[in-house]
């Protein structure tokens, strides 16, 4: 690795230069063409190099690449917020852009306690999450991370936010239905508004499906609408962090429509621009924006704030979305991958669950699918698995579920313009990748018959 670097790799492995992208591939300089299998960091929705998206980048170019918000208004970010607020639930038309997924989840929770303050709620500033979650890598968005590998090295230079329980229900071992599960885990956060005083929690935070730290994890539909409720019930404010299910990622734009929920605050990022610029945005009730910004105005932003070039690129992203129907694929597609990774836990039994909605997809292997009990983790399978695909010239992304140290998952979240003959090649090398992981360390394989 060159000293002149500016990345750093973990366990030393280092990764060929990338010279560009079509469609689902990445192609290296030595011309690999590697099947992208996670969208990166599940980001590239649409694919690489589309080329409406880089005709509406080089149009804005040709304009201006930067216009400070507070300086002026411009047509691309007063076009995107249009077409963005038209694709919330009612109410939730208030948008306000940044540069990524953090920034917005730190947008949603500083607009959340300005708004209490102004309601004569300064008591209020706690947020409850869940762990394991993910929300971000700054102070504000670590603290309310439940994934101790990467916020624990970081836990003074916080202040810690109180966790529930995600809704791990495919772990349970007990006679509750589905509905009761949802309920269950549902009534944690009732417990533990109770527990941190009523007056003093501002908001809950959560991903409608859970990312990489759970592994595409979906509650059962009890538990969106009973953490509505409570929510409504102690006045507390709801925020989804869609910054990895919107844009269309699990079959719909956003995920909360899979349940019919309106949340008071919503964060976009990822697949919102794909890829193709630095964009996110915090969506919000205009009651709530109304409120602060009569009351002083918000006390927060980011110089690239709608930043016209990231603005221009998301509003093509957005349309071509639409436009193209690549939602509905990524939702066919999604159904079709699902069912044939259930398929392969039939060949290798060390495949212990397989979840997720749309093209937010994941399995995860354990040592025995009875108990769940996760692979021993001195195998380090959520790093080798990745290793042999990328070998295979297939990406995938990984981490582990089970509080970071243990719970081998790997999210299968190819772009969402994926075609069938693409998903046959995708599932070969996965199964391939699968067979070479068995062989090393003498997992059972069911063979043929």
């Amino acid at each position: 690795m060159s000293q002149t670097s500016n990345l750093f790799y973990q366990s030393g492995t280092t990764r060929p230069f990338l010279d560009r992208g079509e469609g689902i591939y990445l192609i290296d300089k030595s011309g690999k063409r590697y099947l992208d299998g996670c969208s990166g960091a599940m980001v590239s929705n649409i694919g690489h190099s589309n080329p409406t998206v880089l005709a509406a980048m080089r149009e804005q170019m040709d304009k201006a690449t930067f216009g400070y918000r507070l300086h002026f208004q411009t047509e691309a970010s007063e076009q995107l917020a249009s077409l963005t607020a038209s694709l919330m639930p009612e109410g939730l038309d208030r948008v306000f852009f940044v540069s990524g997924g953090s920034e917005a989840v730190e947008s949603c929770i500083k607009l959340a306690r300005q708004y209490a303050i102004v309601n004569g709620q300064e008591s209020r500033w706690k947020v409850i999450s869940r762990h394991p979650s993910y929300h971000g890598c700054t102070l504000g968005a670590l603290a309310l991370t439940g994934y101790d590998p990467l916020a624990k090295p970081f836990a003074p230079m916080m202040q810690e936010m109180p966790k529930i329980a995600a809704p791990t229900c495919y772990l349970d071992r007990d006679d509750l239905s589905d509905h009761e599960r949802g309920l269950k885990y549902a009534n944690l956060l009732r417990d533990e508004i109770i527990a941190q005083g009523p007056d003093t929690v501002l908001a809950f935070i959560m991903e409608p499906v859970g990312g990489a730290a759970t592994g595409a994890l979906v509650a059962p539909d009890s538990y969106y609408k009973r953490i509505r409720e409570i929510c409504d019930e102690f006045g507390i404010l709801l925020i989804y962090d869609e910054v990895m299910t919107g844009a269309g990622r699990t079959g719909k734009f956003l995920a909360c429509e899979h349940w019919g929920i309106k949340p008071d605050i919503i964060s976009l990022s990822k697949g919102f621009a794909a890829g193709y610029a630095p964009l996110g945005a915090m969506v919000a009730d205009r009651k709530i924006v109304d409120a602060v910004l009569g009351n002083g105005g918000f006390l927060h932003g980011f110089t690239y704030a709608g930043n016209p070039l990231a603005c221009a690129t998301g509003l093509a992203v957005v349309t071509e979305l639409l436009e193209k129907d690549i939602i509905s694929n990524g939702a066919r597609m999604g159904d079709l991958i699902k069912t044939r990774l259930e398929s392969l836990m039939d060949r290798f039994p060390f495949i212990g669950d397989v979840r997720g909605k749309g093209l937010l997809l994941a399995f995860e292997l354990v040592s025995d699918r009875e108990t769940m009990e996760p692979l021993d983790p001195s195998f380090n399978a959520f790093t080798r698995l990745v290793d042999l695909a990328y070998e295979r010239e297939l990406i995938t992304y990984s981490r582990r579920t089970r509080g970071g140290t243990k719970g081998d998952h790997f999210m299968v979240c190819p772009p969402l313009i994926i075609t069938e003959p693409q998903v046959d090649e995708l599932m070969n090398k996965m199964s391939d990748s699968l067979e070479a992981l068995a062989r090393e360390f003498d997992l059972p394989v069911e063979r043929a018959a």
